[in-house]
């Protein structure tokens, strides 16, 4: 077996169980076991099982982030032509589109994982998304920022993860509401077209009058991180 194609057998069966189980209840042999490799291969392309977490969200993070930063620089520099939020979030769809996922033929699974990297105790994943997206997705959220600037700082965070969690979910969940929505409806909804419903929604949502009405909170801005502090990408 060549070493690419045993990496992405690795790879593959731990996206898969580990959207299934969970990272902490997925064993490395449960993974060599699906994967039909050895426990000697992890540890030999991987090293352990975190270095292992990572490699599933960078086999996607790494060339969504790569086109959305190309995108995000061919827009700078024109103040004329600053995106609205509809079309900040259309970028994101358009950038996710482009990725095809090597499990299935949907981003199912890789939104649950999303799901669990925020649900469950991976702090050295989101210093690992940090370190290396965080760059990106905060160029990105300077224009969210713009696009919506009568929001105070903490309740955009908390409304950027609202719409990271409809996401996750709507996305996460896709096949059995596609099969829902066919059978009351009668009409067969691509993941293309729901992930184009969401963003008017998503727009809304971030557009709406500020629910802020404590002054603490109103002013509220985001403190220093230490290089050893939990940290939270924003999607």
């Amino acid at each position: 077996m060549a070493q690419s194609e045993t990496v992405e057998r690795i790879l593959d069966a731990a996206e898969q169980l580990f959207a299934e189980k969970g990272f902490a209840e997925t064993s490395l042999r449960l993974i060599t076991s699906k994967a039909g490799v050895n426990l000697a291969a992890v540890n030999y392309h991987f090293g352990s099982k975190k270095a292992l977490i990572q490699a599933v969200f960078s086999r996607f993070l790494g060339p969504f982030c790569a086109n959305l930063d190309r995108e995000l620089e061919r827009r700078q520099g024109k103040p004329e032509n600053r995106p609205t939020l509809e079309e900040l979030l259309e970028m994101l769809v358009e950038q996710a589109l482009v990725i095809q996922p090597r499990s299935g033929n949907d981003l199912s699974i890789f939104m649950r994982l999303l799901g669990l990297a925020f649900s469950q105790s991976q702090g050295h994943l989101r210093r690992y998304l940090e370190d290396m997206y965080g760059k990106v997705f905060r160029r990105y959220m300077l224009l969210v920022n713009e696009a919506a600037p009568q929001i105070p700082p903490i309740e955009l965070f908390w409304r950027v993860h609202f719409m990271l969690g409809a996401a996750a979910f709507s996305m996460s969940g896709i096949k059995a509401l596609r099969a829902i929505a066919e059978t009351d409806f009668g009409v067969n909804t691509s993941i293309e077209q729901v992930m184009r419903l969401m963003v008017p929604f998503l727009a809304a949502g971030m557009r709406a009058q500020s629910g802020v009405s404590d002054p603490a909170m109103a002013s509220a801005q985001m403190r220093p991180r230490s290089k050893t502090a939990p940290v939270s990408v924003k999607v």
